[in-house]
């Protein structure tokens, strides 16, 4: 009895003991709320971010896009208004240039040029990538060599692939002299008007195969392997397959290499200008639009106006080949 009495005293009523701190166990500023566990913050003294902190992230590229292309895009278009030379500020002339373009015949020729390139090279670029990425994709000894193979064009200087090309197909070029060898003949790749303007599209196709073959292999990777696999049950050869699975899987890729090929192909350069020379070809019947901005707008005494109303009927056709690319293709999905 003794020892329960003394048991009992030592343990004190809850009651007795008086009101638990709330803060207790816990330092300043560390409150309890609901459903929060005992010694962590209630996340009100988390620092707030700043509402200008994304933009100072994206200052740095904002500024050198202002910088490279924004402003030159300006000017451009401020400059086509105007009869501005390289040396001498321009005075404002309204719709001067535009109208004088409707009258110059070398402005026909480059446009007659580079529609003539945007039909010639945008079907082989769109069809051709494909099956050569069909082909790569196959897993067979060797075929890592073929995929490098393949790709090595684009990833060599345009200069250097063009100048190759040039003593290639010259008069006393390498396809020349082999042909000349067998019988046949030399021909005049680069003297004719039509045959220089059709083997530079070559070599457009020629470099850029590879580099949509691998915009094809990504597409071609998210192809379920189950839709061949049923259709190879149900009878369907390869062409078949080729028709009903695999062209509507990698269509939308198919919208988007028509559409930058044909912009590409629009603006094209480097191409002719190495392949027929600054003249554009015999009496410059090859030149394109972009040649003639450059030999327009180039030089001590360049008509920077005149070039830069080039520019922006350039700049006009090549967004509505864009825009009738993705207009066809929500015609389709329709």
């Amino acid at each position: 009895m003794k020892s329960t009495t003394a048991l009992g005293a030592s343990a004190p009523h809850p009651a007795a003991a008086g009101p638990v701190s709330r803060s207790s166990g816990s330092g300043p500023g560390f409150r309890r709320g609901p459903g929060a566990e005992p010694g962590r913050p209630s996340g009100r003294g988390i620092r707030r971010q700043l509402p200008l902190s994304p933009w100072l992230f994206a200052a740095p590229g904002l500024l050198i896009a202002g910088a490279f292309s924004l402003y030159p895009f300006l000017s451009t278009l401020v400059n086509s208004f105007t009869d501005r030379r390289a040396l001498i500020p321009g005075r404002y002339v309204g719709l001067a240039n535009f109208r004088e373009l409707i009258h110059d015949e070398m402005f026909w020729i480059g446009l007659r040029n580079s529609t003539l390139y945007v039909v010639g090279v945008v079907p082989a670029l769109v069809v051709l990538p494909l099956l050569l990425a069909m082909l790569v994709q196959r897993h067979i000894p060797g075929i890592t060599f073929f995929r490098a193979a393949f790709y090595t064009p684009v990833v060599a200087s345009i200069v250097v692939v063009g100048l190759i090309w040039v003593w290639m197909l010259d008069d006393r070029g390498l396809i020349n002299s082999v042909l000349e060898t067998v019988g046949i003949g030399r021909i005049g790749f680069l003297s004719d008007q039509w045959l220089l303007l059709f083997s530079a599209m070559g070599v457009t196709v020629w470099k850029g195969v590879g580099y949509y073959m691998i915009i094809y292999l990504a597409a071609l990777a998210n192809v379920p392997r189950e839709l061949h696999e049923a259709a190879a049950v149900d009878g369907a050869g390869a062409v078949r397959r080729f028709v009903t699975v695999t062209v509507p899987a990698v269509r939308s890729t198919m919208v988007l290499v028509g559409a930058l090929s044909s912009v590409a192909a629009f603006k094209v350069f480097s191409e002719v200008y190495l392949m027929a020379g600054p003249g554009g070809g015999p009496a410059g019947e090859d030149t394109t639009l972009v040649m003639l901005v450059q030999r327009v707008g180039t030089g001590l005494t360049g008509r920077v106006g005149y070039a830069s109303a080039l520019s922006v009927v350039v700049f006009c056709v090549t967004v509505a080949l864009m825009l009738l690319v993705l207009r066809a293709d929500r015609k389709e999905d329709a």
